[in-house]
């Protein structure tokens, strides 16, 4: 099969922000289009970092459930509207940032002073209105993660009045996919998959499909070139080492054996069955027991 390669069919930019993308792979095997759109969805969603406000502390508020007068909105509906900024950088380590605004004034995004290293993606995202001459202050932690961020988590800035706020990390917001059966020039059939990927602004399209691609082959070349350990089976003891014990013998039996000084199959095959049956009341009985037991646990049957 020649290499893959995705082409880009469709690029928009739409008013929320969102940039929206349709790619097409073609002709690929029948059966790879959905194992190639489904391990990429899921990479796509779930492992391509963000950045994202993880915790905000406002002057004069101590809990989510306040009111700061002369601010149109309560906490809870600021927390809400932080959480739709979209942020992009390299940072490694959480940053912190602030916002100071004296009303009346609208507050947007775009009045968070914020660190060379950020970039802000969409200005105009509102967060509040201030009606009379008060000063609104909010100082942000902002992070680069993976995934979700849930405010329940315990974090060294709760003990500073900062409050936890759910952090969407996730650069793309919606994956979805189709594949198509297409004819060759063969006559053969083949397969056509599109997939169409909308992100929050912060990375294009075709970047997120092909650092998931990269994320993908990476994943896989280490698997390709790590060694696979075998599992380690542990020797089993040689028959001849095994202690009578391992018979489980009736008390007569093994009482009688080894009064005999024999403590080992070792010992015991030493003795013939008539040898056996001359042992001090020891008797046919318990000689057929050990017969029995040698055949069933050990697969040895006696010389006659």
């Amino acid at each position: 099969m020649s290499s893959l390669k995705f082409e880009q069919v469709e690029a928009t930019v739409e008013k929320s922000g969102s940039i929206f993308g349709r790619f097409n792979l073609s002709p690929i095997k029948p059966g790879l289009g959905v194992t190639i759109g489904n391990t990429l969805r899921r990479v796509l969603l779930a492992d391509l970092k963000g950045t994202a406000i993880t915790a905000v502390r406002i002057a004069g508020i101590s809990h989510e459930f306040s009111v700061l007068p002369g601010i149109r909105e309560d906490i809870l509906e600021i927390l809400l509207n932080l959480k739709q900024i979209v942020f992009k950088s390299e940072i490694e380590e959480p940053v912190f940032v602030s916002l100071k605004v004296q009303g009346p004034k609208v507050v947007t995004a775009s009045s968070i002073d914020l660190d060379p290293r950020i970039t802000l993606i969409n200005e105009n995202q509102y967060i509040a209105t201030v009606s009379d001459n008060l000063t609104l202050e909010i100082e942000f932690k902002i992070e680069r993660g993976i995934g979700y961020h849930l405010n329940n988590q315990v974090t060294n800035e709760q003990a500073l009045n900062f409050l936890d706020i759910d952090a969407i990390f996730m650069p793309v917001r919606r994956v979805n996919y189709n594949v198509d059966i297409v004819p060759s020039p063969s006559g053969e059939l083949e397969e056509s998959l599109t997939i169409n990927i909308w992100t929050n602004g912060s990375i294009l399209p075709a970047d997120a499909l092909q650092e998931s691609s990269k994320f993908v082959v990476s994943t896989f070349s280490s698997l390709i070139e790590g060694k696979i350990e075998e599992p380690i089976v542990p020797e089993s003891p040689k028959t001849d080492d095994l202690l009578i014990e391992e018979l489980q013998l009736s008390v007569r039996a093994y009482n009688c054996l080894k009064r005999a000084q024999i403590h080992s199959v070792s010992d015991l095959m030493q003795y013939s069955p008539q040898d056996l049956n001359e042992i001090k009341n020891f008797g046919q009985k318990s000689a057929d027991e050990v017969f029995e037991a040698l055949k069933n646990k050990l697969g040895i049957t006696f010389k006659s």
